[in-house]
């Protein structure tokens, strides 16, 4: 018999007080303490209001490797630890559970679940409406750059974002890690909120201020691995095989992951559980709209890869599971998966056999647009991988990507933003200015979810750290920017209802000139479109104006300009190029009826509509 299975047999226990759910719940008539712990052969609460007396509040088996206990004494605001005398030796261990701690080495604390959540009912954006913008919290506003800075200071910025047009942000891990810095994905805690950022009372009030101003939040959770640093889940309960993580982990190949032997056991039942309530723990008790899942392809395979030899099936139905139970009780909100394989499967519905996720992050947009705005000679930029990357879609649906040129992985990790990589250096000069914003102006009118990263409107230079917060003066400084940032954002949220064709779900590449490095896109919602629907794309790769581009246009009319990325309102910098509305000319060109010619300035974009007739 494995240690595993030692524990003794149950013992009929007064339940009266004993509430349902794991860890510390607070209720009306004190505290109830759950833990899992099989290989344990005793389990008591120790802290200090018992001076860590291990035989003052002992906890009773239930069942199954469960033990519990209601402590009246015991009220929100409460430090303890789960003391645990197993065959190995005595141990004492935080709240796998535990809502908060301390810190990340110190005590687990009974948490305050009351929260004034006041007249807060937001609705969810449509997925097809959602504009991202991803942020750190340490580095996103820290106005004391000795400290982090906190979920408080992220709602001090919040007019900022709406004021932008954003709807949507989506936050990088902010669970317990060790230290105050980190970029997040190394959990320690999953269940507690980082105390450096203010804990979970001022994520709550994030929320709620994010929500009034009418944008939702993402949150990013890991469950790809847990820690390495500070991690309790670690040998539990002391039980262990092939010096393994224990009850929490695989202890074979499969612990095996980029980030040590720790990925969570996904066969095992009670494992599953502890993400799934994870999962449902922050959309529900948090109010949080949607879930960001970090490298899903290490929850489904051992490398990350394609390799089935290495696949973990239980990994997969996890997932699949979790977005079941999403679906089932919110399907309002979000989940979307960073699996980078352009597998199609992830976002396809769990009825077809898919994973069920809503959306997910495309490494193929990003790597072929990345590599033509940085390629540092016009002729080498490959205009045909672009032309069939703008089009793309998972399912047919032109939503279940999101499209980016800088994410928290793009912008580090040996990479900088897009302006330093193709000017290191000298990121504020004009062709770093011109062909980011060409690569934005591609993210918000191409089909997909669009995303940008913290900084990245007000030109933000050198790349990502989490000890380096964002320097906000550079948004006086490049206000121009910053608007060429909202007007892309309005046309693509079509607040003015002149190109709603960027909310829908058809896309055609009708023109790639790869000499000139120019190409055409038209999208459209409804039908064959038509005024207020069809909007049309013409991006300029290469560093040459043209007078007179001409394209072809799907109707006859009047097509005017909605947007000209080269305007000089944008920046000091910038050309102020004439590009004029059209009234569009019979003739066949392009495959459509008809054509119009445009002003085209260098390394610029124009968006284009059809005013009605």
């Amino acid at each position: 018999m494995s240690v595993i299975d030692s524990a003794p047999a149950p013992i009929t226990i007064p339940s009266t007080d004993l509430q349902p759910g794991m860890g510390a719940i607070p209720h009306a008539n004190g505290t109830t303490f759950r833990v899992w712990a099989p290989a344990a052969t005793a389990v008591s609460l120790v802290g200090p209001f018992n001076n860590w007396d291990a035989t003052q509040h002992p906890l009773q088996h239930e069942a199954d490797g469960y033990w519990a206990a209601n402590f009246p004494a015991l009220l929100p605001g409460t430090e303890y630890k789960f003391w645990l005398k197993t065959p190995t030796g005595e141990l004492t261990r935080n709240d796998p559970y535990a809502r908060e701690v301390t810190h990340s080495a110190g005590n687990s604390i009974v948490p305050d679940h009351s929260f004034n959540w006041e007249d807060d009912h937001f609705e969810m954006p449509a997925w097809n409406e959602l504009v991202i913008y991803e942020l750190h919290v340490g580095t996103f506003n820290a106005p004391d750059p000795e400290k982090p800075g906190t979920f408080l200071d992220v709602v001090a910025r919040l007019d900022y974002l709406r004021d932008l047009g954003i709807n949507a942000i989506e936050i990088m891990p902010p669970t317990e890690f060790p230290g105050g810095r980190s970029w997040g994905y190394n959990p320690a805690h999953p269940f507690a909120l980082e105390t450096d950022y203010g804990g979970p009372q001022a994520f709550k009030e994030l929320v709620k201020q994010a929500h009034r101003h009418g944008i939702a939040v993402i949150l990013d959770v890991v469950y790809n691995h847990f820690g390495p640093g500070d991690l309790d889940l670690w040998q539990f309960d002391g039980w262990q095989e092939n010096d393994g993580g224990g009850i929490y982990f695989y202890n074979d190949w499969r612990a095996e992951t980029p980030w040590g032997h720790n990925r969570p056991d996904y066969g095992r039942d009670e494992v599953r559980r502890y993400i799934r309530d994870n999962a449902l723990m922050w959309l529900e008790d948090y109010r949080v709209d949607g879930l960001r899942c970090d490298s899903i392809s290490h929850v489904r395979n051992v490398d990350g890869s394609s390799d089935p030899a290495r696949d973990l099936p239980e990994g997969w139905s996890l997932m699949k599971w979790v977005n079941e139970e999403i679906q089932e009780r919110m399907p309002w909100k979000i989940t979307i998966a960073e699996d980078l394989q352009g597998n199609e499967y992830i976002t396809r519905p769990t009825a077809d056999g898919g994973q069920g996720f809503a959306s997910q992050w495309d490494a193929a947009f990003v790597n072929i647009v990345r590599d033509a705005l940085i390629t540092p000679e016009d002729a080498d930029r490959n205009l045909e991988a672009v032309a069939s990357i703008i089009g793309h879609t998972y399912n047919g649906d032109a939503f279940q990507r999101v499209i980016y040129t800088e994410s928290h992985d793009e912008v580090a990790n040996g990479k900088a933003r897009v302006t330093e990589e193709i000017m290191p250096g000298n990121a504020a000069s004009w062709f770093p200015k011109k062909r980011s914003t060409l690569g934005a102006a591609l993210v918000f009118t191409a089909p997909g979810i669009p995303m940008i990263f913290q900084g990245q409107t007000m030109l933000a230079d050198g790349h990502f750290s989490d000890d380096l917060p964002l320097d906000w003066s550079r948004a006086e400084q490049h206000a121009g920017l910053v608007r060429l940032y909202r007007d892309l954002i309005q046309l693509r949220r079509n607040t003015a209802g002149h190109t709603r064709g960027l909310l829908g779900q058809h896309t055609e590449v009708f023109h790639v000139n790869n000499d000139e490095k120019v190409l055409a896109y038209r999208r459209w919602a409804d039908g064959e479109g038509g005024p207020g629907d069809t909007t049309i794309i013409l991006a300029n790769f290469a560093d040459r104006a043209h007078e007179a581009y001409t394209i072809g246009l799907p109707s006859g009319g009047h097509w005017r300009v909605r947007f000209n990325s080269d305007w000089e309102g944008y920046d000091a910098e910038f050309g102020n190029f004439e590009s004029m509305d059209t009234q569009a000319e019979e003739g066949e060109y392009d495959g459509c009826g008809f054509h119009g010619s445009f002003g085209l300035a260098p390394y610029s974009v124009l968006i284009i509509s059809q005013e009605p007739g």
